[in-house]
């Protein structure tokens, strides 16, 4: 059974949990003030495993079973066994990367709250992308497009609606959760960066 697919059921199970039992929600969600006030770290990686509801659950899943066991080969396939390692430090990492700068922003705000695996989907799909920048993907499921254009066009949404500030998507988790899986993927191997540039130009 591969690494993508174990992280599916646990975050299933864990967001089936969650949505029956808020107490458990509430102590797995990401939540600035506690984590600086009351020193609990865990949040930067269990608010991955809940979502809001079985649609944003089912949505994120969905990409990660798309995507995710393309990298997790291709990481064993250049790495050996290392590679699951490495692919399960790009999913937890960006965890944590995909949070710092919303931290940053409301460490001493009691109000805000956040949740979901995004930043972590986020990191794995744009690994896909550095590595299969040809590959024909579908923008809103219907129009077929480049893999590369496809995530230009998606870092500039991301970065342009977490400058609006407009809807409770946390934005700045799907930028900065893209940012840190194209550099830990270059950082593992620079030559696909190289590779990258190749194929597309």
């Amino acid at each position: 059974m591969s690494l993508t697919l174990i992280i599916i059921i646990i975050t299933g199970f864990v967001t089936y949990k969650g949505l029956n039992d808020p107490i458990f929600k509430g102590k797995m969600m990401f939540y600035p003030f506690a984590i600086k006030g009351r020193k609990e770290y865990h949040r930067f990686f269990t608010h991955g495993l809940i979502h809001a509801d079985f649609m944003h659950a089912f949505f994120n899943l969905f990409v990660l079973y798309n995507f995710g066991k393309a990298v997790e080969f291709t990481f064993v396939e250049h790495f050996g066994l290392s590679g699951f390692l490495l692919y399960l430090i790009l999913y937890a990492g960006a965890l944590v990367a995909s949070s710092l700068i919303s931290y940053a922003k409301h460490k001493k705000n009691p109000g805000y709250m956040a949740l979901g695996a995004s930043g972590a989907v986020s990191a794995v799909l744009f690994s896909f992308i550095l590595m299969y920048p040809q590959e024909e993907l579908t923008l809103m499921f219907l129009i077929p497009i480049k893999a590369y254009i496809l995530g230009g066009l998606y870092l500039l949404y991301s970065h342009y609606m977490s400058k609006q500030n407009m809807d409770n998507i946390g934005h700045d988790a799907h930028f900065y959760g893209a940012i840190f899986g194209i550099l830990i993927t270059i950082i593992y191997r620079n030559d696909f960066l190289f590779e990258f540039l190749d194929k597309i130009f």
